[in-house]
């Protein structure tokens, strides 16, 4: 294991795959990277030792969608986002259901199975819009999983809409919503959200919308957005209260992090490399003993660090991301497609797989990108 004499016990502890408190996971942030990679790796593969007919070790998975941005209008202004516009900006815009099908037969086309379809909180677009559009989704391509609208935008929709929680996801679910997303997590303190997105849902609000989402059977993912005014504390903190509500609920399929992205954002803060998000990463398997699956992010790292972050607890790759209109705008333009997937995949060791949004492997083969 090599970890240092006074770490042995909590080295030991970690390798026996029990969990761990706070205060031990800032403790162990501090072990030399590769160190804390190889507990990583060891919790992976303690997590998925049963899965997929007991191959779960040898198998990475990714999945094939699209990530179509409904609309970047937007009102509260978050100082690390570059997406955002005002209605009365020139390339402000609201996607139709023309642009929207061909998107989407876009992504059947090269084998895809799911939509991630997110947006700005736009303050005039109302309920039956979203119902329609839903609706129309639905109808024209039910194979198509639609994963949409984060906590933040559900916390929107209540105040917009003036309408319970319970009673917007439910009627969403029942238009054709099969997922929830996690984005706009950030960093779940209210200390740090106050300072980098005041206008945006806080914790609370956040963990409310999963928990209603996991009461309703919904499948949700959490996410982590580090590397900006936050300290390791306020990390550790984020991922106890996802650990906690797993505890709870049960209905979160995996955890994503990722890296801030400074360029043409207003936020001013250090941005943080590739060192520390594997660092991050491999904390996040170690902690998040009851979160199934811990996705690399090579949309914001590169594909090479994508591809080394599966020796550091993650078990899959993520989407190929046929599209992606967020963290591009801040300045970070990786692509991939299937073959690149499957190369970086066995490349280091694993056999890939695709699979859906509940990490079910699909049959059959997707068409090269």
């Amino acid at each position: 294991m090599g970890c240092e004499a006074t770490l042995d016990d909590l080295c030991q502890k970690v390798w026996n795959g029990e969990r761990i408190t706070g205060a031990e996971a800032v403790e162990l942030y501090d072990l030399p990277l590769q160190q804390l990679g190889a507990l990583a790796d060891r919790r992976r593969r303690l997590a998925k030792a049963d899965d997929y007919e007991g191959q779960g070790n040898d198998i990475v998975t990714y999945i094939v969608d699209r990530n179509i941005n409904y609309t970047n209008v937007c009102n509260v202004y978050c100082k690390f986002c570059a997406f955002w516009r005002t209605e009365k900006q020139d390339d402000s815009y609201v996607i139709t259901l023309d642009e929207i099908d061909k998107k989407i037969d876009e992504t059947v086309a090269l084998g895809g199975t799911q939509i991630l379809m997110q947006g700005g909180h736009h303050p005039k677009l109302d309920k039956q819009w979203y119902l329609d559009l839903l609706s129309h989704i639905r109808a024209k391509f039910p194979q198509i999983n639609i994963h949409a609208f984060s906590p933040s935008e559900f916390i929107h929709f209540r105040d917009v809409f003036d309408e319970p929680l319970e009673t917007l996801i439910r009627d969403f679910r029942d238009a054709g919503l099969g997922s929830i997303p996690g984005g706009g997590g950030e960093i779940l303190v209210d200390e740090v959200r106050n300072r980098i997105a005041p206008l945006k849902a806080m914790s609370d609000d956040w963990l409310e919308v999963m928990a209603i989402a996991h009461k309703l059977d919904m499948a949700t993912t959490a996410t982590m957005m580090f590397g900006h005014v936050e300290n390791i504390e306020h990390r550790v903190e984020h991922l106890g209260r996802v650990r906690r509500q797993q505890d709870e609920t049960g209905g979160f399929t995996a955890f994503i992090a990722w890296t801030f992205q400074a360029e043409n954002t207003k936020l001013k803060a250090p941005t943080v490399g590739a060192n520390e998000y594997l660092r991050m990463q491999a904390l996040s398997r170690i902690y998040l003993d009851n979160v199934p699956n811990i996705q690399s992010s090579w949309v914001t790292q590169g594909l090479e660090i994508g591809q080394v972050a599966l020796k550091y607890g993650a078990n899959d790759l993520g989407s190929i991301m046929i599209e992606e209109n967020v963290v591009s705008e801040a300045g970070t333009t990786f692509c991939m497609g299937v073959a690149d997937m499957q190369r970086l995949i066995e490349g280091m060791g694993y056999t890939a797989r695709q699979r859906d949004n509940w990490y079910r492997l699909v049959d059959g083969q997707a068409a090269a990108a």
